[in-house]
């Protein structure tokens, strides 16, 4: 029995478009895994800063002392992010001496809603790429087997007598690149269903607080 052709031997004998095509879904695959262990740590991150964030909020502490402990960081992140900037203008609106309570947390909104952008903005960071990644490399493959399978049977008629074990090798090696397109496309699809997720639920919770900070807020400057 003769050996196995093996998928390196396919890709060595293939034509110089299909192996281009073949070299550009193995980086595509190799960027997007690195996308996605990037992004699960980021986003896992996200997830407990905030858990953690809204247990010291919700204990009863005080703002303006959390307030100095978080903004003395050298890095402040996602909800701790939309905090700082709201109070911050908060604050800063009083100094003024806005009087309106109104546009003193219509302020202090806008600035926790350009803050809001901006952490989506980073947790949304690579996902855009995976999304183009899922859509276009079973095409890409595609691409490559067509133009593969295309040569192979332009052999076929240029042979005398080709046979079955002659042209199957070249089939084969096409067929390869459409499974390459699947193994970047399958991965980057789950993933960035699996992150868009996690992203909406972040984002969610961070509009939320939004809303509930700013009770907080309205009640103090109703109050003083």
């Amino acid at each position: 029995m003769e050996a196995e052709i093996s998928i390196l031997d396919l890709f060595l004998q293939a034509s110089f478009l299909v192996k281009s095509v073949m070299l550009i879904l193995l980086g595509f695959s190799v960027v997007c895994w690195a996308m996605i262990f990037q992004r699960s740590k980021a986003l896992s991150e996200a997830e407990k800063q905030l858990k953690a964030f809204e247990d010291k909020f919700w204990s009863g502490a005080d703002l303006g002392k959390l307030y100095n402990e978080v903004s003395a960081r050298t890095k402040v992140i996602g909800i701790e992010n939309l905090f700082v900037s709201g109070f911050k203008e908060f604050a800063r609106l009083r100094k003024n001496n806005i009087t309106s309570s109104n546009a003193i947390l219509d302020g202090t909104n806008r600035a926790m809603r350009v803050s809001l952008s901006r952490e989506v903005d980073q947790l949304e960071q690579s996902l855009p790429f995976m999304a183009t990644v899922g859509s276009i490399s079973p095409y890409i493959g595609l691409f490559g087997t067509v133009w593969g399978i295309m040569n192979s049977f332009i052999a076929i008629g240029s042979a005398e007598n080709a046979t079955l074990a002659q042209v199957a090798p070249g089939i084969a090696e096409a067929l390869v690149a459409t499974a390459m397109g699947l193994f970047a496309a399958i991965p980057a699809v789950m993933a960035y269903n699996r992150f868009s997720h996690k992203v909406e639920k972040l984002e969610n919770s961070y509009g939320n607080f939004m809303d509930e900070f700013s009770s907080i807020l309205q009640r103090q400057s109703t109050s003083e």
